[in-house]
């Protein structure tokens, strides 16, 4: 299966209600969406129909999570909540939008990436799904961080390592798309500030100049799940019942997890 053909169908099975995506290019991801969406890409050129309420953010993933509210274009980004069925008068707190669904495809280096996953877990739902591009190369050319080759994922699969061991709560399942795969992340925690507070002593860890020594679990995509047996699998239904609920990451996170883990990385 194809990456384009997993995300139409991924859109399917999380029943999301929004999306974001980094990393726009021609636009060929982004055309799958058919929800209000914001797309993040210093240098777009969209040259595919678009068929969603669609904000595109000329800017750069950092510049546009600074923005304030950055979500406003989703339900303008907060709104008030009314107690209707107590019959009572509006008051006055909001509830802050989250993400459903996210893919991150930008800047083909794992700082970067982990920088986006960083930005987008703070406006994540725990039911949500955030999903990397171009997690398996098929060869350590395509690895590279210097790009010297036509096809180029660069070293973007070391975040399958980095949130293995720096976020063991949160589960990973690689998927076997073609050409070269893609992660997904579930149970998002947007209260988590483990990430941003290790950023400068992951960097230092991983960053090594080419080549890059690839693991063999990756090029053999050992751990890899087929993208047919993920899509059928029995938690998307009551994953999005629990989001459309708004059931809290502390009651409902657990009893998804184990079902989720059965196709995670660790497994």
């Amino acid at each position: 299966m194809k990456r384009h053909e997993f995300l139409r169908e991924l859109h399917k099975v999380t029943a999301n209600r929004n999306y974001l995506e980094i990393g726009v290019n021609d636009g060929r991801s982004l055309t799958l969406s058919r929800v209000p969406s914001i797309a993040i890409d210093p240098a777009f050129k969209v040259v595919t129909e678009i068929r969603c309420d669609v904000h595109l953010a000329k800017a750069t993933s950092d510049d546009f999570f600074a923005r304030e509210n950055p979500l406003a274009h989703l339900r303008g980004g907060r709104h008030p909540l009314r107690n209707i069925a107590r019959n009572r008068s509006p008051f006055g707190y909001w509830r802050r939008t989250t993400l459903d669904l996210a893919f991150i495809d930008g800047m083909h280096l794992f700082e970067y990436a982990l920088r986006d996953f960083i930005n987008i877990e703070r406006h994540s739902d725990w039911a949500g799904v955030i999903v990397f591009d171009d997690m398996l190369p098929r060869n350590v050319d395509e690895a590279a961080r210097d790009r010297h080759t036509d096809a180029w994922t660069g070293d973007v699969y070391k975040l399958v390592e980095i949130l293995g061991r720096h976020r063991p709560d949160l589960v990973t399942v690689l998927v076997d798309t073609a050409p070269t795969g893609q992660l997904l992340v579930f149970g998002a925690d947007p209260s988590s500030t483990v990430l941003k507070d290790r950023y400068d002593e992951i960097v230092a860890e991983f960053q090594v100049p080419d080549p890059q020594k690839v693991p063999e679990s990756v090029l053999d995509r050992t751990t890899a799940v087929r993208p047919e047996a993920l899509l059928s699998a029995g938690f998307w239904a009551p994953l999005a019942a629990a989001r459309n609920r708004g059931t809290r990451r502390s009651r409902g996170w657990e009893p998804l997890r184990r079902a989720v883990a059965r196709y995670g990385v660790s497994r």
